[in-house]
């Protein structure tokens, strides 16, 4: 299967499931949810601030330099409750010592964080590959993970897959499209997702057979390699 079947497949995929990744969605509402508790924060305390502040006029008059004190103190608060704390999401690459069961989604979340440092190619493959994770992680907590098929698929996505990533990051922005040579990263990179993406189909399908000794022995690793300077 060629590069451009494996991405029009993904694309196909990401229209019948949205267009990105669960995991991806999840982030982003993460994100949105955190958001507006933060706002919550800021409407309760100005809520309480006005009370007291109504309070402290009703004791003593307060004045315009009291006013003036009590929304200082609504401003810096207010910066401080939608500043801190801080939603906090790893981009750090899963391990190949990660847990066989929580390897899919580590490396799914991942990838999320990545999809804005790559070519958009590379964005649907990668959205692709994320759908295929979450397919592919229920079927791992069933597997042993002293099983030679465990060892296959941890180095697939634990180590093939984000030092594919990472090696494309690792090109100069300029040199990314054309390269050296001839040689570009942007279709390399493209290239080696198309076949992470064909191995974890490959790998779902078997392990959905039970045909792990296949899983174990059959399996294609990335053909796309390092060539010279400017390669992923």
């Amino acid at each position: 299967m060629d590069s451009r079947e494996v991405l029009q497949r993904a694309e196909a995929a990401l229209r019948r499931h949205g267009t990105e990744p669960r995991l991806a969605q999840q982030m982003r509402q993460r994100r949105r949810k955190a958001f507006f508790g933060k706002l919550a924060r800021v409407a309760w305390f100005g809520g309480a601030l006005a009370m007291a502040t109504v309070i402290w006029g009703m004791v003593a008059p307060i004045g315009i330099g009291g006013a003036m004190i009590a929304a200082l103190i609504f401003i810096a608060a207010s910066v401080l409750l939608l500043t801190f704390p801080r939603t906090q999401i790893s981009d750090a690459a899963p391990l190949p010592t990660t847990e066989l069961a929580l390897l899919p989604l580590r490396t799914e979340e991942w990838l999320a964080t990545q999809r804005l440092a790559l070519p958009a190619p590379a964005i649907s493959l990668v959205d692709g590959i994320g759908l295929k994770l979450e397919q592919l992680a229920p079927q791992l907590q069933m597997l042993d993970a002293r099983e030679p098929a465990a060892a296959e698929v941890r180095r697939l996505i634990a180590e093939e897959l984000p030092e594919l990533v990472k090696g494309y990051q690792r090109v100069p922005t300029a040199l990314r499209r054309d390269g050296i040579n001839g040689m570009s990263p942007d279709k390399q990179l493209v290239d080696g997702l198309a076949v992470v993406d064909s191995e974890l189909q490959r790998m779902s399908e078997q392990l959905a057979a039970g045909d792990l000794n296949k899983l174990a022995t059959q399996g294609r690793y990335l053909e796309l390699k390092y060539q010279g300077d400017s390669a992923v």
